[in-house]
């Protein structure tokens, strides 16, 4: 069922032996958060008290587990995003040959926190926008980094926001993250959900997503809640 993260394993940790105790250890290619600026142009203010956003940046798990530790976030869903709803199932997104991305949904309270700003902890913290079709040990399109904007307003916020980190060179290679209007989202798979906070010892969590709670926490200090909303709790879209 989590075959692939199994196997992938291999390339983001090192096995150590020492006095005849084998044990691991975190690889040295986690990604690293960048402080990077707000954007210059955000969403316009409205009366919504809630509104979504949908983020593709790598595995599911990580972008979950980061949004659910935001405070204005209401509810954070794995799924997928880009391709047919006859394919959004995790076996066959796994081939990379459907067009989805694993895929965040994120409602937040946009009175508390903006979409903009949900951009700029995306960018900084979540994953590595100018990673191409990966991210960290996972390979393919459906880990590609990709906006999925809901409405005309979070497309046009997306593409200014691009075009302003480049401009700046907040990050030393060209962001590669694609705008995908027009998608529809898909929810993952129970046993995706929460995964983060249900398996912390899990060495692929370990390596690749813990760090970026810490960085979320240290970049994002007001932002920050300790205590994640969960799925569980909340409950997935229909």
């Amino acid at each position: 069922m989590m075959k692939r993260h199994l196997l992938l394993l291999m390339g983001a940790i090192g096995l150590v032996v020492a006095s005849g105790t084998a044990w691991w250890t975190p690889a040295t290619h986690a990604e690293a958060a960048h402080t990077i600026p707000a954007p210059a142009l955000d969403e316009p203010a409205g009366s919504a008290t809630s509104e979504v956003a949908v983020l593709a940046g790598g595995c599911f798990w990580g972008v979950q587990g980061v949004f659910q530790h935001v405070e204005g976030v209401v509810n954070a869903v794995s799924g997928y995003a880009g391709g047919d709803k006859e394919t959004a199932h995790y076996e066959t997104v796994s081939t990379g040959t459907t067009g989805h991305a694993e895929s965040v949904q994120i409602t937040f309270d946009p009175r508390k926190i903006t979409y903009g700003r949900i951009l700029q902890i995306y960018f900084s913290v979540a994953h590595d926008p100018t990673e191409l079709n990966r991210q960290g040990p996972d390979v393919g399109t459906q880990y590609r980094s990709a906006i999925f904007p809901t409405n005309a307003a979070q497309a046009a916020t997306a593409k200014a926001y691009i075009a302003q980190l480049d401009r700046s060179h907040a990050f030393a290679s060209s962001i590669v993250t694609r705008i995908e209007p027009g998608r529809a989202f898909y929810p993952a798979e129970a046993y995706h959900q929460d995964f983060l906070t249900l398996h912390p010892t899990y060495p692929y969590i370990v390596v690749n997503d813990l760090p970026k709670i810490e960085n979320l926490k240290r970049l994002f200090p007001t932002l920050y809640r300790a205590e994640p909303v969960l799925v569980a709790t909340v409950g997935v879209p229909g």
